[in-house]
């Protein structure tokens, strides 16, 4: 799925099977008085680690971490401080070791940026590509759009 679809496809909070949010910091902001467009990354991080990093129920086999391979932003709005930005995660695609997800950020109601992001879990040892256990597949497969 290209930005410009996950646009089209991806235009509410609750089109998103998994969410979360953060705080917005006035630190976050830049001269203009808007978020830094650095924050939009951090913001994206936040869901995919609450996605992905769940300490009672861990995605990442033993011996494995997570990495990311390719992330695409596309800025569609400002966000603004004080206030806070939603956070929307969806699985496009489950590879044999790599996961593709589309996210979106939202303030007060509308969409300000969306990304696409291609996680591959990475054997910590070799630093090569390790396969998704048949736990993870599951977890990742139950949140991909249909």
């Amino acid at each position: 799925m290209t930005t410009q679809a996950s646009e089209k496809k991806m235009m509410a909070l609750e089109d998103f099977p998994f969410q979360t949010f953060d705080k917005v910091r006035y630190a976050d902001t830049d001269r203009q008085g808007h978020v830094n467009n650095a924050v939009f990354a951090t913001f994206l991080e936040t869901g995919r680690v609450e996605f992905l990093y769940n300490p009672e129920s861990p995605l990442a086999a033993e011996g494995a971490a997570f990495v990311i391979v390719n992330l695409n932003l596309n800025l569609l709005a400002e966000i603004n401080w004080p206030g806070r930005v939603e956070i929307g995660t969806a699985v496009t695609k489950v590879g044999r070791s790599s996961v593709s997800l589309v996210q979106g950020l939202f303030q007060d109601g509308r969409i300000v940026a969306t990304a696409e992001t291609v996680i591959v879990q990475m054997n910590e040892q070799t630093r090569k590509s390790h396969p998704l256990s048949d736990t993870a597949r599951a977890f990742l497969t139950q949140h991909q759009l249909v």
